[in-house]
């Protein structure tokens, strides 16, 4: 596998990440938290390493969700993501941050 890419669904998510005053709704936490796997994804060598921190629950979703992954942000709220494969590489599409419960 190639290195990772980095891709946002919505351009408020881009933004959550780069812009340091922009916190979308979300509680300071949730920013943090979100901000630290973004970094991460974007360090990653591969979808390998999104399973090496287990606390994190990398995980593929099922049913309406097939095709979509999911990483924890606290216990409440996840980030979810897309996976697709540009040749030899991957991209990482951020789709959102959910609320599951």
């Amino acid at each position: 596998m190639g290195p990772v890419n980095l891709a946002f669904k919505d351009k408020q998510l881009d933004r959550l990440e780069t812009d340091a005053g922009f916190d979308g709704g979300y509680s300071p936490s949730i920013v943090r938290a979100f901000r630290t796997r973004v970094q991460y994804i974007r360090e990653a060598r591969d979808e390998r390493d999104f399973y090496s921190y287990k606390a994190w629950r990398y995980e593929k979703l099922k049913g309406d969700r097939a095709g979509q992954h999911s990483m924890r942000l606290n216990d409440q709220w996840r980030i979810i993501l897309e996976i697709e494969e540009q040749g030899s590489e991957k991209l990482v599409v951020v789709v959102g941050i959910e609320d599951y419960h």
